[in-house]
C-alpha cells in the first residue's frame, strides 16, 4: 500500500464558504438583523464553523452577552445548510481527478472534517466524489473532533491505512494542529481565503494547485517507501 491521503472538506476539496455564509445569514434575518456577513469577505471565518460565523456576526452588530443566541441559532443554522447546501459549492479545480489519480497510484484517501458527518456525507453525494474515499470522519463521529488526533486516527483505521504512513491535506490552523498532534506530515492549500499567507503555520508543504497533489504527496509517501 502507497499509503493514505486524508482530506480536510470545507476549504480544501470545496469552496463552501457561501452556502455557509448564507446559513449563517439566514439566521440573523430571521431575528430582523439583516444579512449581516459577507460571502467574500468573511470567507475565512465560514471555515472556522458556524457557531465561529454567528459570533462574529454578532460581534460586529454588538450585541451584548450574544452566547445565548449563538447556541439557540446554532440549530437553526445547520437546518438551513442542510436544506441549501450545494447551491453555491463548487470543488476547487482539479480536485476529484487529483483524488482519483491517487487512489489509482494505491493511496487510499479519507476525510476528516469538523462538518457535521450527516452534512458531510449530504455534500460529498451532492458534488458526485463519495466514491472517492475509503472513509470519511466527521466532527460528530466520535466524542472529540480535530485538533484532537483521534479522529484523524479513526479516518486512517477505517480507510485500511496505517498512521505511520499518512498525511494530512488542509487549509486551516486546526488541520495544522492535529498533523502536529498526530506526528505526521501536513500539506496546507494555497487557494483557500488566506492565499499563500497559509504559509505562516509552516506546513511540511504548501499544495498550490490540486494538479500539483500526486508529486506533494508523493514527496512523504512514495510509493515504493
Amino acid at each position: 500500500m502507497a499509503g493514505t491521503v486524508v482530506f480536510d472538506l470545507d476549504g480544501t476539496l470545496a469552496d463552501t464558504s457561501a452556502d455557509l455564509i448564507a446559513a449563517a445569514n439566514a439566521c440573523f434575518v430571521a431575528r430582523s438583523l439583516g444579512a449581516v456577513l459577507d460571502p467574500v469577505a468573511d470567507a475565512a471565518t465560514a471555515f472556522q464553523g458556524g457557531r465561529a460565523m454567528l459570533a462574529l456576526g454578532h460581534a460586529r452588530l454588538g450585541t451584548p452577552d450574544a452566547a445565548p443566541i449563538v447556541a439557540e441559532d446554532y440549530f437553526r443554522l445547520l437546518l438551513h445548510y442542510g436544506e441549501n447546501i450545494c447551491v453555491h459549492t463548487r470543488l476547487y479545480p482539479g480536485a476529484a481527478g487529483a483524488v482519483a489519480a491517487l487512489r489509482a497510484a494505491g493511496y487510499r484517501t479519507a476525510i476528516c472534517t469538523n462538518k457535521p458527518e450527516a452534512l458531510a456525507v449530504q455534500l460529498l453525494d451532492a458534488l458526485g466524489i463519495a466514491s472517492l474515499f475509503d472513509a470519511l470522519v466527521g466532527a460528530d463521529t466520535l466524542p472529540t473532533r480535530k485538533p484532537d488526533p483521534a479522529p484523524y486516527h479513526a479516518a486512517v483505521t477505517r480507510a485500511g491505512g496505517t498512521v505511520a504512513r499518512s498525511l494530512l491535506v488542509g487549509d486551516t490552523a486546526t488541520d495544522r494542529e492535529t498533523a502536529r498532534a498526530v506526528g505526521v506530515p501536513c500539506l496546507l492549500v494555497a487557494f483557500g481565503p488566506e492565499g499563500r499567507a497559509i504559509e505562516r503555520l509552516v506546513p511540511e508543504a504548501m499544495l498550490d494547485s490540486f494538479a500539483d497533489l500526486s508529486l506533494r504527496v508523493a514527496q512523504f509517501l512514495p510509493r515504493h517507501g
